[in-house]
């Protein structure tokens, strides 16, 4: 379906931008190295001639057919139905993109557009009939009508660029604008006619044919028509006729100018043609007839789609060229390669012989009896190659003079064996040929000199050789890896740090680095050290057969199953990433993927391409050529399933409530390989990173809550890099009514309504609780003052009476009456202190309800005057209406406020001290303030020896279920904060329930004596 339209419009833009750098048809590759792939009714395309074909600007390919409109997203065709304006089954008669990113449908007698992924009608009413469409030199939609010259669809609006003047009544087949800005028609049998300034010239000289069946404008100002006779060029001057007179027998139906500037024919009965600087060439060689050719189209990719009478082909120009048995070569496995600086390409067949190829022409060499013997190894330079034999030795080839000459070295002339598997040549002209079981050879100024085990060498098999830019001479074995300086032998194997004792192949790269290839994969030697590249897929732990480093530093490798592409640097930081390692197969032009066993598998040409000797062919890859293969790749989300069902893909997707899986759909506009195409995908907010989706084309997700989410899905090109352009959909998933935010408010106010309710009930459990309590203390307290009254205050009073009568009857000078007098004194004190405890005891009969008369009385009982004789300033405040207290709670109220009163008063040294009440329907606060000395901290934390003062009040405190709080410093005093709940405090607070309806209703509880 569609993605947004800033993501078309960029994609289209850089489309267009890149076309020049896209990985086009290379002009210079034999049209059998093209590779081909067609569709047909027996894989989803419909029957019935193409008559066009188109890509729109979202990366769709489309084909105008008999049956229909056809779409291609690179993995299937689809026959489009229901389009507005459109019967189904209507012929599409003309397809053509605009620079604005619509593509133009043409039909029997009307015209659609489409565009972002919607269809619809111009603007503009179209007045007459079409005959055919094309571009202006601009970009815009250029028009043929019947009875009215050309028109374009400029800015959403046609305008008249030619009229019918001078122009015959035979019907416009073909129409084309070049860059002098001339309007080109070709007509159903009068011929080619140019407008321009107003003014029609008639062009026939070199017109073989009246019937122009096709144009297309190049970039050099030239016009191409195909007619029922061939092709023809105008040059600026004249017609001329194109290719071989055989050409002028073709009926020429359709016309392509590709980016590199080959021009392609499709022809009534020879196919496919191409035309450029190398002649003409068919992509089907042979008189047999072929297939008419109806249609030709490139696309942003370089691919060249081709519509014919049963189905459409798509023509690429691979990354490989791959000579084999195809091309008349007998390289249906190979062993050797090698290629001079002359562009001469050197192979031995794996029958045996020794074979060359270069433009297009091959030959075989048979001088020394190369022909009849295996090469296993070549080596050398421009006029020189170096001959590894299976049975005849070494040889070396002279190939800078006609014939070649050939000399043969073997065992009789100092070579330690005549099977040579390896052969290498130094900068200093010296020769190294190693051998399968004898050890290493080497050649200097006609003197052979071998090396065995006995000096040094790991294993006398010798698989591979190389010089490292410090001259040291290398050597590969089958029991490990050997280095030869100076005349002195060292060896490495796995307790070195090789993964294999068994190496088959060594490269040096640029940077000097010494990369191995073993039978258990890869290693790399800098600083003295080996190191096996961790982290690397199973790819590169296979056994590595060949390798080459190219121009732009990339290692080029090939194992025992794969072509592989890694970015050296990063393989040898231990940071490979997804897209620096590329693997290749048949969808990139090679015919088999498996190395071959050979020294020197794998080469770099003087120009930089990377040769492979494979199990099928010799394969070639220009490293230059791949790297401009940059368009992006266009990812669509096609589809939404729920359970199965589609949804609608609206701006906002609406996924119907209690749908348990839900798959999305989408694919990878690449149109050379999309088979290789890998994509990324996230559910927002669901998922916390990118999910690698692989080659699949769809995503499911189980069991979504509802809510709004964002999909998005990302794409990599054929070559492994990943694009930045996202598909999008944004969806919502519907809630059941149990899931609706609606409910679940409901929900949560019930749990807050029974959480109130709740603890509504545990207040007032606790208060009853409390008043209990209070009642219980109430009435022993009641009863002790009782009885303290009644038994030992009486009797301590009537035993004062009785020592103060005997006092008196005493004479003033008694001795024993100071002793009365003092115990008389010691009895009045006691009964004082007694009266003042039975008080306390009764006070909550006794005193007033009033917390703040209680409070003020304090300092006339305690502290009139302070200790240095000075006044202090005393108040109490009253905040809020004051209600009727709980009375047992009230006096441990007042003995709290009192005891803080007692200390601010005694020991705080203040001038001012005050007492604040604040009455509210929460609670009932009480706070005690001076600005004295404050309370030491050791005090305030534990209490002073002896004294019960602060503890005592904290325990009262957490009896009645209230919170005390002391604050205290130095500089500013210290303050009392008192907290008790109303629920415990108030004795006639109001009490609110739920009635049966949600109504609330007070209730009074009645006041306790």
């Amino acid at each position: 379906m569609r993605s947004s339209n800033t993501c078309r419009e960029l994609v289209f833009g850089l489309a267009l931008a890149l076309c020049g750098a896209a990985h086009a048809m290379d002009p210079n590759r034999a049209m059998s190295q093209y590779v081909r792939d067609r569709w047909g009714p027996n894989n989803g395309f419909p029957r019935g001639p193409v008559y066009a074909i188109a890509q729109s600007s979202d990366g769709y390919l489309w084909a105008g057919t008999q049956a229909g409109l056809v779409r291609f997203d690179g993995l299937e065709f689809q026959l489009i139905r229901d389009v507005p304006g459109m019967r189904n089954g209507e012929s599409v008669l003309g397809l053509m993109p605009d620079r604005n990113g619509s593509l133009w449908i043409r039909l029997e007698g009307t015209l659609l557009r489409y565009r972002d992924g919607i269809f619809d009608k111009p603007a503009a009413p179209l007045i007459a009939r079409m005959t055919a469409l094309s571009q202006t030199k601009d970009g815009d939609l250029l028009v043929a009508m019947m009875e009215h010259g050309s028109v374009a669809y400029r800015e959403n609006k046609l305008e008249k660029v030619t009229d019918t003047g001078g122009l015959p009544r035979s019907p416009v087949l073909a129409i084309a604008q070049t860059q002098d800005g001339s309007i080109w028609s070709g007509t159903r049998g009068a011929g080619l006619f140019r407008q321009r300034d107003g003014q029609t010239f008639p062009v026939s000289d070199g017109l073989r044919d009246p019937k122009i069946n096709c144009l297309v404008a190049d970039s050099n100002g030239d016009l191409w028509a195909g007619t029922d006779s061939g092709i023809v060029r105008w040059n600026g001057t004249q017609l001329v006729a194109v290719g071989a007179p055989s050409l002028g027998n073709l009926q020429v139906l359709a016309l392509e100018r590709d980016r590199d500037g080959n021009i392609w024919a499709g022809t009534d009965s020879r196919g496919l043609i191409r035309i450029n600087g190398g002649g003409v060439s068919y992509l089907d060689p042979g008189e047999q007839p072929r297939e008419a050719v109806t249609a030709l189209f490139e696309d942003r990719e370089g691919n060249l789609w081709v519509g014919s009478a049963n189905g459409i082909e798509r023509l690429r120009d691979s990354a490989f060229v791959t000579y084999s048995s195809a091309e008349g070569l007998p390289t249906d496995g190979s062993n050797p390669v090698f290629v001079g600086s002359d562009g001469r390409m050197w192979f031995s067949p794996v029958n045996g012989g020794l074979w060359w190829t270069k433009d297009g022409r091959h030959g075989v060499v048979s001088v020394g009896g190369l022909d009849r013997d295996v090469v296993y190894s070549i080596a050398g330079s421009d006029g020189e190659l170096w001959l590894g034999r299976r049975r005849g030795g070494l040889t070396v080839l002279r190939t800078d003079v006609e014939p070649f000459t050939a000399r043969t070295y073997t065992k009789a002339d100092g070579l330690a064996q005549d099977n040579i598997f390896s052969v290498y040549q130094a900068h200093d002209g010296t020769v190294w040929a190693g051998t399968l079981t004898g050890g290493v050879s080497e050649l200097s100024g006609e003197r052979f000199t071998t090396y065995t085990t006995a000096n040094g060498l790991l294993s006398n098999n010798v698989a591979s050789i190389l010089e490292g830019s410090d001259e040291t001479m290398w050597f590969g074995t089958s029991g490990g890896l050997n280095a030869f300086s100076k005349g002195r032998w060292q060896g490495f194997t796995q307790k070195n740090g090789l993964p294999s004792d068994n190496i088959y192949c060594l490269l040096e790269d640029s940077t000097r680095v010494l990369w191995v290839g073993t039978a258990a994969g890869l290693a790399s030697r800098s600083a003295g050290q080996f190191q096996i590249p961790k982290g690397v897929p199973a790819l590169l732990r296979e056994p590595i057969l060949g390798m080459a480093e190219d121009k732009f530093g990339d290692l080029w490798i090939a194992t025992a199953q794969h072509v592989l592409r890694v970015n050296r640097e990063k393989l040898q930081r231990n940071r490979l990433e997804e897209g620096d390692l590329r693997e290749f197969g048949t969808a990139d032009g090679l015919r088999g993927v498996e190395g071959v066993r050979r020294n020197r598998s794998v080469i770099v040409d003087p120009k930089g391409q990377v040769w492979f000797s494979l199990d099928v062919g010799i394969s070639v890859v220009d490293p230059a050529r791949l790297a401009r293969n940059t368009v992006p790749t266009i990812v669509h989300p096609q589809t939404i399933l729920a359970d199965g069902a589609t949804v609608p893909m609206l701006q906002k997707a609406r996924v119907p409530a209690g749908s348990k899986r839900i798959t999305f759909g989408y694919a990878g506009l690449g149109l050379s390989a999309p088979e290789l195409i890998r994509f990324r995908y996230r559910l927002d907010p669901y998922d916390a990173g990118w999910i690698d989706g692989g080659h699949l084309r769809d995503a499911s997700y189980t069991n979504l809550s509802p809510g709004a989410y964002r999909f998005r899905v990302v794409a990599s090109s054929p070559d492994g890099a990943w694009n930045s352009n996202e598909g999008v959909v944004n969806l919502e998933v519907a809630p059941l009514w149990w899931q609706t935010w609606e409910f679940r408010v409901a929900i949560g106010l019930s749990f807050v309504a029974a959480a109130l309710a709740l603890y509504r009930l545990r207040l007032r459990e606790m208060a009853a609780r409390l008043n209990l309590r209070f009642e219980e203390r109430l009435a022993e307290r009641t009863r002790i003052a009782q009885e303290l009254h009644d038994t030992l205050l009486q009797g301590f009073i009537s035993a004062s009476m009785q020592v103060h009568v005997a006092a008196d009857w005493l004479p003033d000078d008694s001795q024993a009456k100071p002793t009365l007098t003092r115990a008389m004194q010691l009895m009045r004190q006691v009964i004082d202190e007694g009266r003042n405890a039975v008080r306390g005891l009764r006070s909550s009969t006794s005193l007033s309800l009033d917390l703040a008369h209680a409070f003020s009385r304090v300092q006339n009982e305690i502290a009139p005057v302070a200790r240095n004789g000075q006044q202090v300033e005393f108040r109490v405040i009253v905040d809020g209406q004051q209600m009727p207290l709980n009375p047992l709670l009230r006096d441990e109220v007042y003995r709290i406020g009192r005891e803080a009163l007692i200390n601010a008063f005694r020991h705080a040294n203040a001038k001012k001290i005050e007492v604040e009440l604040k009455y509210s329907r929460r609670e009932l606060r009480v706070l005690v303030r001076d600005n004295g000395c404050g309370i030491e901290p050791v005090v305030l934390k534990s209490g002073r020896d002896g004294h019960w003062g602060l503890s005592g009040m904290r325990g009262r405190a957490e009896q009645i279920g209230a919170h005390l709080h002391v604050y205290s410093s130095a500089a500013l005093g210290t303050e009392i904060d008192l907290s008790v709940p109303g629920q415990v405090a108030f004795e006639n607070q109001t009490r609110r329930r739920f009635g049966r309806f949600g109504k609330q209703e007070p209730v009074h509880k009645g006041k306790s004596e």
